[in-house]
């Protein structure tokens, strides 16, 4: 019985960071429509931002949020104003192409910056653990990232729910041309929709750099982790990717070091076969 606790806590707690990878990524799905595929590359640069901010200032990694998400935010702006909505313009297929070649660019820049090295963001409490009754512990490392996860979700919720801009972005995510008709821009919303789901990444990069070592080619591993959180969830559905993460993190547990990934992934390919939209799709 202890066990299954235990493993009950590390499924929750890992699926967490599951959720903060795809929380960007279902932003981009459901209101841009688009399929990022730098979307790993971005959590990297996160990731690289953090650690490498942290070390430079000598200040817990936490903090370098305050200049890494401004700074992927406005990035993501412009990235989707000056390049993305233009090539959108031409289909949904030269985007995507484009989004392609942006992630080898971004991978081989950092190889080229960073070296093929391994990081990772240090803390004084990485090795701290809570222990509880019944033999039960928790590493206050994953509880950290826990908090910034469930913060983060909570945070995107409130925006989209609660002003202007987020219904803005709501309504364009359910019809784009009733939503320009009301006099919301279009493009300008796919532009900050772009710059959140950036920012979100800047904030998973720092959960993987503290949980994790990295590398400029991790990338990809992770776009695969957002991309089944995403399918799982239902695309545009922010509560559904936080549940989604949370299932993707107890079957990897479940599955252990040799079999979690395959176990999440037929479970994947499982819910594409019997519920497509997702589980929690409009």
């Amino acid at each position: 019985m202890t066990t299954a606790i235990q493993m009950l806590i590390n499924g929750i707690l890992l699926g967490s960071v599951y959720a903060l990878l795809g929380v960007g990524m279902t932003m981009i799905f459901g209101i841009v429509k688009l399929t990022n595929l730098a979307h790993g590359e971005f959590i990297i640069i996160g990731a690289y931002a953090s650690t490498l901010l942290a070390q430079a200032l000598g200040v817990d990694p936490i903090l370098t949020l305050i200049i890494s998400v401004p700074f992927m935010f406005f990035a993501g702006v412009l990235l989707q104003t000056v390049l993305i909505n233009r090539v959108m313009l031409q289909g949904s297929e030269p985007a995507l192409l484009v989004t392609f070649g942006l992630s080898i660019i971004l991978k081989d820049a950092m190889l080229l910056l960073f070296t093929a090295d391994a990081r990772h963001a240090n803390v004084p409490y990485s090795t701290a653990t809570i222990k509880l009754p019944a033999g039960l512990h928790i590493a206050v490392l994953d509880l950290v990232v826990f908090a910034i996860s469930l913060a983060t979700i909570l945070i995107l919720t409130l925006f989209l729910r609660r002003t202007y801009m987020g219904r803005a972005i709501r309504a364009t995510s359910d019809d784009t041309s009733a939503a320009s008709l009301m006099g919301v821009s279009v493009r300008r919303t796919y532009g900050i929709a772009m710059g959140i789901a950036m920012a979100t990444a800047a904030v998973a990069g720092l959960g993987v750099g503290m949980r994790w070592t990295f590398y400029p080619t991790s990338g990809g591993d992770y776009l695969l982790i957002a991309f089944g959180v995403v399918v799982i969830g239902g695309m545009g559905s922010i509560p559904g990717t936080l549940v989604a993460g949370l299932v993707f993190g107890l079957a990897q547990v479940i599955g252990g070091a040799n079999y979690g990934m395959l176990i999440s992934y037929i479970l994947l390919i499982l819910m594409l076969a019997v519920r497509p939209q997702g589980l929690f799709s409009k």
